[in-house]
């Protein structure tokens, strides 16, 4: 390898680089995740009951999948929650939390959106009926479980999957196996979350079908927004506990 081939592979990452990673990372995210429940929901019933493990499992592939493709580009956070728990930890700019959260959310959306033109395709679809895998609560919930419990959720389960990201991520962890913890992490989550509230634990995951969506998904995204980042926030305070001498 000559010196200038070294140069340009040790060469910084512009930021914009890093925004449009994390955009591309959340959009698929979406896609994969919500789209097993709205798209694929019928045969995962037919292989997996009542699909709640099928969908577990796309959301945790997704990741996984994401934390190989972009990870090395801007660290995969594609999660408001562990962007912000990785500013409070110090191991990101405000600048670029800010901005790494405005592209997560871009990404949702798209995400989103890109799920529902494909959902329209089938006549027997309807956004009212089988929605875009939004989360929710009191009614709005697989279970029926309430305000409280899908707070409790939220905030307890996103501060052990940030805990994990951190622990995988560290330089201590074993080298290379970070996206599969991460991913098979989420997996146990949505195992545990699917019937309480659909599962978040991502504020841009929740957004992108609320937008859509819209009524109650709309106007009970404020709980999935701030709990996830009530979590994070926790978690790195652990972390950062954990890792003083």
């Amino acid at each position: 390898m000559t010196e200038s081939e070294k140069i340009t592979l040790s060469a910084p990452i512009s930021p914009m680089k890093k925004y449009a990673a994390e955009l591309i990372g959340t959009m698929v995210l979406v896609l994969m995740g919500c789209g097993s429940a709205v798209i694929a929901g019928g045969n995962l019933r037919n292989i997996f009951g009542d699909g709640t493990v099928g969908i577990s499992f796309a959301f945790g592939l997704a990741v996984l999948a994401m934390v190989y493709a972009i990870g090395a580009i801007s660290g995969c956070h594609i999660n408001p929650a562990i962007s912000i728990a990785m500013f409070v930890a110090g191991k990101l700019s405000a600048k670029d939390t800010v901005l790494y959260v405005v592209f997560q959310c871009v990404g949702a959306v798209i995400g989103a959106g890109i799920l529902y033109s494909i959902a329209l395709g089938n006549p027997l679809y309807s956004l009212a009926a089988n929605g875009l895998g939004q989360n929710g609560y009191d009614l709005a919930s697989p279970g029926g479980y309430n305000l409280v419990s899908a707070l409790i959720a939220e905030i307890v389960l996103t501060f052990i999957f940030v805990l994990v990201v951190f622990g995988s991520t560290s330089a201590n962890a074993p080298k290379g196996f970070a996206g599969l913890a991460i991913g098979l992490t989420l997996v146990l989550i949505h195992l545990v979350a699917i019937p309480i509230d659909g599962t978040s634990v991502n504020p841009a995951r929740s957004l992108g079908p609320a937008v859509f969506v819209g009524g109650t998904a709309l106007s009970q995204l404020w709980l999935f927004i701030v709990a996830p980042i009530i979590g994070g926030i926790l978690a790195a305070v652990v972390w950062k506990t954990f890792k003083q001498k």
